[in-house]
């Protein structure tokens, strides 16, 4: 059945797009939206996909903050999901990124074979504080050289457009990324079935998807660790100068990102006219 936060349109060109649809929560995730995100990647495995948001403000907050540390260990499960069957299928999919890509929204854009931005593009490989969760070090690597993805995994670092084009994490920058994408997308799916299947193969040859488990792996024992003694993070009070680093405008409450099980939720609220502030309720959240 379709999901209420999933668009799917088949296009007449023979490409599909599939677009995350929950502004309200800055199309944070959910194991049931990332699910279906999964199961429409997999389907029709030899048509370009072109996957984006209906918000031009954000592609992915990352996991939703109000959902419980079982279900967003889930979450981290599901997204390597998404990214392995992106790597591994045929046909080709490309990310439409005009926005802020956060937490699990990094990488889902990152694995997709082309990654057409927009002049308001940003992305951060980062988690809830104090897990060590990798995110993306199996990726970037490959699409911004060892150095550079040191720097942007252990940083946390906001990376925007023009800097993602220079690192090669974005292939392209222009002003209009959803028309660019779709004559990307028409002309490959003019070429008939899964074209450049053989290319994604050998490309995903040689260690790419060995580190895809290896870090699903390592983030599935620290997700353990969580659930199995209900660790909470340290109060914001005792991490002096990470909360204005993490989110811009974040008031005192529970860390974005951390464990959401416990008595009280987070307070999450941004400034007025920020792209990247969570806004009521809408925190940019880790995996």
């Amino acid at each position: 059945m379709p999901h209420p936060h999933l668009l799917v349109e088949h296009h007449p060109a023979g490409y599909r797009w599939l677009r995350l649809a929950r502004p309200e929560r800055r199309n944070a995730l959910d194991p049931g939206l990332l699910a279906a995100v999964r199961d429409a990647l997999a389907a029709e495995p030899g048509a370009p996909v072109l996957l984006g948001s209906t918000d031009p403000q954000v592609f992915c907050a990352g996991a939703d903050l109000t959902i419980s540390d079982a279900e967003r260990a889930v979450v981290s499960d599901l997204v390597y999901d998404c990214c392995e069957t992106i790597v591994t299928r045929p046909g080709a999919v490309i990310a439409v990124v005009t926005g802020a890509a956060v937490g699990g929204g990094a990488p889902l854009a990152a694995a997709a074979d082309l990654r057409i931005a927009g002049p308001g593009a940003r992305l951060r490989w980062i988690g809830p504080p104090g897990l060590d969760l990798a995110v993306g070090a199996w990726v970037l690597p490959d699409l911004a050289g060892r150095g550079a993805a040191l720097d942007i995994t252990l940083t946390g670092r906001w990376v925007e457009a023009a800097e993602a084009l220079a690192l090669g994490l974005v292939n392209r920058v222009t002003d209009d990324p959803l028309t660019q994408a779709e004559q990307i997308a028409a002309d490959l799916a003019a070429r008939g079935p899964g074209p450049g299947g053989g290319v994604k193969a050998v490309m995903a040859a040689g260690g790419l998807l060995d580190r895809l488990r290896a870090e699903r792996e390592a983030n599935q024992a620290a997700w353990a660790r969580v659930n199995a003694v209900g660790q909470r993070l340290p109060s914001p009070g005792l991490l002096p100068g990470l909360l204005p680093g993490l989110l811009p405008g974040l008031e005192p409450g529970r860390l974005a990102g951390a464990p959401a099980g416990g008595a009280r939720r987070g307070v999450v609220r941004g400034g007025p006219g920020r792209r990247d502030d969570p806004g009521p309720g809408r925190g940019l959240g880790g995996r």
